[in-house]
């Protein structure tokens, strides 16, 4: 018992090291599991009648391991859809029927409960219940396919592209080309992720496949196309399916408002909020939306709802900035040494765009933006590389890294933005005037700080380009031999 209970703490430590906003929930319900193990075993051990006896002898083959019943099987204490399915599945696997069928029905449950309250604990859940499918069948496609998912939601991106791969050559289903496309694109392979989502459009156009093509259109830089498949995609939603329908809807929120097309904007973001009250991602959008307006108190409670519901660097450093806009500097501030504090490890990508344009801590930004290669490849993570290299002082590594962010054509304000500091800074003033342009046709995607700085920028190459402009009353040659000074004509009244 002393050596199972060793085990048991090793399992635990290694779990709760897995993730963020996760890691505190899990860690304060430690104890309870505990209970949950000792009580599941007593009872395996010491059946009161036959009919007990072979439900505990039915969890022996998956349920070897008494940590990933515990975890797997700890009620839940919500009480949205997600909440109450995960509950009938879990009693479902206590009274020993269908087990590997509602392992995986429970997996993907966790999975809708992440995506439903942005919590990654409920990932490894998910990932415990592809692992006791395994145990029992580990050729399993259905196991294979839902840690591949999990492992795609974890950033282990080139992990997923092993699994989907393998997904792909031995069955081929829509999903698996979905997975496939996704893992691909997140490193930067666009040309492998076009492939594979349209081999997922022509098995199964559905919400899914329009949602993905519609992105594609947009990194490429076609957000005409971006808006129409995005539209199929809203169309095909399901109330059923409330998170889903709320994603798309607020991802079309998006590209409208790219566009310049505020009401259809905000009318989207209305309707997704009315498919799932406080929906992070919709609350974010439409709290930048009010910050472009100069809404800031409403920006401000936009915002700090959907910080409260998604804690990751990009909601915080919109929030700071609202409070700052209001000035509620204190509070700012506070936000900030929180972002400071977890960045790092939730998302270092965009912790290093914010060390880089606060201009602070270049070291620590750029080791951040190094670390995203070990992982993905994409236009963004690039960009975020670029912006920290020029943060650093290395320009010429910064302006190599930036034309690689931009190389697939996608139309994205900070993209242009960074683009056009990072040009002029080396010394490349056409290019600089370009992405200026570009950056302030954009500009209400920005956060306030930025706008100021894209002026900033503005201002200064205007003043640069007026100081080099030729002087029209200079001495100027007719020819080899013809010199003379051209002087202002004296205007006559009419």
């Amino acid at each position: 018992m002393l050596a199972e209970r060793e085990k048991m703490k090793t399992r635990k430590q290694t779990i709760d090291k897995c993730a963020g906003k996760c890691g505190r929930r899990i860690l304060i319900s430690v104890v309870a599991l505990l209970l949950v193990i000792i009580c599941l075993l007593t009872l395996s051990v010491r059946p009161k009648n036959k009919n007990e006896a072979d439900k505990a002898t039915a969890f022996v083959p998956i349920f070897d391991d008494p940590l990933a019943l515990a975890l797997t099987l700890t009620p839940q204490t919500g009480g949205s859809r997600n909440d109450r399915e995960i509950s009938r599945l879990q009693q479902q696997l206590r009274n020993g029927r269908n087990l590997q069928l509602g392992l995986e029905q429970l997996g993907w449950a966790f999975v809708a409960k992440a995506r439903e309250n942005f919590d990654p604990g409920f990932y490894k859940l998910a990932e415990q219940c592809a692992w006791c499918i395994e145990k029992r069948n580990p050729q399993s496609q259905e196991a294979m396919l839902l840690r591949a998912h999990v492992l795609q939601n974890l950033h282990r991106f080139k992990e997923s592209e092993t699994l989907a791969r393998r997904l792909v050559q031995q069955r081929g289903l829509s999903f698996d080309y979905g997975l496939l496309g996704d893992a691909l694109m997140e490193q930067g392979k666009l040309s492998g992720a076009v492939e594979a989502y349209q081999r997922m459009m022509n098995l199964k156009p559905d919400l899914r496949a329009y949602a993905r093509a519609a992105h594609m259109r947009w990194l490429k830089g076609d957000l005409a196309g971006a808006i129409e498949a995005m539209q199929l995609a809203a169309s095909a939603a399901s109330p059923s399916d409330a998170e889903s329908a709320a994603w798309v809807n607020t991802r079309l929120a998006f590209y409208e408002y790219q566009a310049g097309h505020v009401d259809e904007a905000e009318q989207h973001c209305a309707f997704a909020l009315s498919l799932q009250n406080n929906y992070a991602p919709t609350l974010l959008l439409k709290g930048k939306v009010l910050l472009a307006q100069n809404r800031f108190p409403e920006a401000v409670e936009a915002l700090q709802n959907a910080a409260k519901m998604n804690p990751l660097p990009e909601y915080q450093w919109t929030l700071a900035e609202a409070l700052r806009a209001v000035g509620r500097e204190n509070e700012a501030s506070g936000i900030e040494v929180q972002l400071r504090k977890h960045g790092p490890s939730t998302d270092p990508r965009t912790m290093a765009l914010f060390l880089a344009t606060r201009h602070e801590n270049p070291e620590t930004a750029l080791r951040l933006a190094r670390s995203e290669f070990d992982s993905r490849g994409d236009v963004f993570t690039h960009d975020a590389l670029a912006w920290s290299l020029a943060a650093a002082g290395n320009l010429a590594e910064a302006h190599g890294e930036m034309q690689r962010a931009l190389a697939e054509g996608t139309e994205d304000a900070r993209l242009f933005f960074h683009a056009a500091v990072i040009a002029s800074q080396a010394g490349h003033a056409a290019d600089a005037e370009r992405w200026l342009r570009k950056a302030s046709e954009l500009s209400q995607l920005l956060l306030p700080s930025e706008r100021n700085e894209l002026q900033n920028a503005a201002a200064r190459g205007a003043e640069k380009k007026a100081s080099i402009a030729p002087n029209p009353q200079k001495t100027f040659s007719l020819g080899p031999k013809t010199v003379r000074n051209i002087q202002p004509q004296p205007q006559t009244k009419s």
